[in-house]
């Protein structure tokens, strides 16, 4: 009897633990576990990065991404819901092409940042557009308010993409999370067979982020990589936020529904684009949905500065990999966000309106090729 009653207790232990283990287990979304990276702050002077949040099954977008600001605590650096409702957001509310990925935390781009236009179908599901003489088929993921409004394609073919391999490793005073979308042909929009590299680090004093695309099929094809980060406001007050923004030109667009380039890059001095002063130029209440171009490189990275004076705080989005061509801002009054998007390519890269034989930063990967896109982010008290 006595033997029974112990063997119940055991099991019953054994219940309770395996209860518990389930309790704990990370929530999934897109059908796969959500990873956490952390850390410790430990200094008590300046601000540190202490996590980030990803979505394998959503091609490792970025869900959150926090630091520690020494009498101040936790701050949230990507404006994003809750897990929880990201989880409705993305598993229940979303498209078919997971368009919703692009609406919070950090979503990765590829093969394609920004818009694409093209022919549209009869169905207006899908669009064709050329490159090199080749026809492709991209799905018509977008489309404005406006009675004009064009549908186009839009932020690439990996939003509901699984990550295969996913690895989560101690590295001095961090963490770092790897993983491989092995995208194929983008079902079936592509040219060429694709997989994808990530290596995202948490250190103290950085967040580093890096995709690496490989050709390993057997046709040439094109790859642009960027990503559609929305940095939180924590002061509320958009207005008083500065922008540094380290570009010599800027895009001309033909209205802000359709977004779309006119072909004319213009310099920024003397306009409400010219954001180039070092300490930033207050945001107030301008729309922004642009795209700068001739990059300051001096310091050896494109970098942006989102300053919130009121918060005392400020975080640095370092472009570091030298295909990146453009960086697209997307700032919406009254919002409490701005979107900071270092890209390789300009919007609408096949696009005729651009001037004939220009490099819209569509990389060429043969077959065994490959190139690298990668940022850093810094925060810091202005």
């Amino acid at each position: 009897m006595r033997n029974s009653i112990r063997s119940l207790t055991l099991l019953a232990i054994a219940a309770c633990l395996l209860v518990q283990a389930r309790g704990q287990a990370p929530m999934e979304i897109g059908g796969q576990p959500l990873v956490t990276l952390t850390r410790k702050a430990v200094s008590t002077t300046a601000p540190e990065f202490t996590s980030i949040t990803l979505i394998p099954g959503r091609g490792m977008e970025l869900l959150q991404v926090t630091a520690n600001f020494p009498g101040k605590g936790t701050v949230n650096v990507l404006a994003s819901p809750s897990d929880a409702a990201a989880k409705e957001m993305l598993d229940v509310k979303d498209t078919p092409n997971g368009d919703l990925g692009y609406r919070l935390g950090a979503a990765f781009l590829v093969p394609y940042p920004n818009r694409i236009r093209g022919k549209l179908s009869a169905d207006s599901k899908t669009l064709t557009t050329e490159w090199e003489g080749h026809t492709i088929t991209l799905p018509a993921n977008n489309m404005g308010r406006l009675p004009t409004a064009e549908r186009h394609a839009m932020h690439g073919l990996i939003l509901k993409s699984h990550t295969d391999d996913v690895k989560v490793h101690d590295i001095p005073g961090g963490q770092e999370v790897t993983g491989v979308v092995h995208a194929g042909n983008f079902d079936g929009h592509w040219l060429s067979s694709t997989d994808l590299h990530f290596v995202i680090a948490l250190h103290a004093n950085a967040v580093e982020v890096s995709i690496k695309a490989v050709n390993v099929g057997h046709e040439a094809e094109p790859i642009a990589i960027g990503w559609h980060p929305y940095f939180a406001l924590p002061s509320g007050d958009r207005t008083q936020v500065r922008i540094h923004i380290p570009g010599e030109k800027y895009a001309k667009v033909d209205n802000y529904d359709n977004v779309f380039p006119t072909g004319e890059i213009l310099p920024v001095a003397g306009t409400q684009f010219d954001l180039r002063a070092p300490e930033g130029v207050p945001l107030e209440k301008h729309f922004y949905d642009d795209n700068w171009s001739t990059l300051d490189w001096s310091s050896g990275a494109a970098t942006v500065k989102v300053i919130d004076p009121k918060a005392h705080y400020g975080v640095a989005i370092e472009g570091v990999s030298p295909g990146i061509k453009t960086i697209q801002m997307y700032a919406p009054p009254p919002m409490q966000f701005v979107a900071i998007e270092h890209q390789d390519n300009f919007a609408d890269p096949f696009g005729k309106t651009w001037p004939k034989g220009m490099d819209t930063g569509m990389i060429t990967l043969k077959p065994g090729a490959s190139t690298t896109w990668k940022v850093r982010l810094k925060v810091f008290v202005p």
